[in-house]
C-alpha cells in the first residue's frame, strides 16, 4: 500500500484560477488516494494555511470536495499559520519541525521517515 502525504502551499487571496486549480486538485487526488484505500494525508502550508477557512463556507465551490477529503486532513502548518494570519479553522497545528524564530512548522524528514511520498500543490 502506497503512503501519500499532500502539501497544499498554494495561496487562496490570489484570487486567481491558478490558485483555486492547484487546492482542487490537490483535493481530488487525495480524493482518489482514498477512493482507492491508499494511505493519504493533507497538510496546509505556507500561504496555502488560509485555504481551510475558505473551503469550509458552504457556499464555495471546492466545499463539497473538501467535505468529502475532510477526515484525510493531517492539520496546518503552525509556524506557516502565524506568519501568514491564517484561522486553522479547527485543525491540528502541526510542528514537529523546530525551525528557528518559529512556533514549529511540518517535517518533510519524517514524513519521507514514515514511507510517504510528497506531492505539493
Amino acid at each position: 500500500m502506497s503512503k501519500t502525504a499532500i502539501v497544499v502551499l498554494s495561496e487562496p487571496k490570489a484570487g486567481s484560477e491558478e490558485a483555486l486549480g492547484r487546492v482542487f486538485n490537490a483535493m481530488a487526488a487525495a480524493y482518489d488516494f482514498k477512493q482507492a484505500n491508499e494511505e493519504v494525508k493533507i497538510l496546509f502550508q505556507g500561504a496555502g494555511t488560509r485555504w481551510p477557512e475558505v473551503l469550509q463556507k458552504a457556499d464555495h465551490p471546492g466545499n463539497a470536495l473538501y467535505k468529502a477529503i475532510e477526515d484525510k486532513i493531517e492539520g496546518v502548518s503552525c509556524g506557516c499559520a502565524e506568519v501568514f494570519g491564517a484561522d486553522p479553522s479547527g485543525l491540528d497545528l502541526i510542528k514537529d519541525n523546530s525551525v528557528p524564530g518559529t512556533t514549529g512548522l511540518p517535517s518533510f524528514v519524517n514524513l519521507q521517515n514514515e514511507g510517504y511520498s510528497v506531492i505539493t500543490f
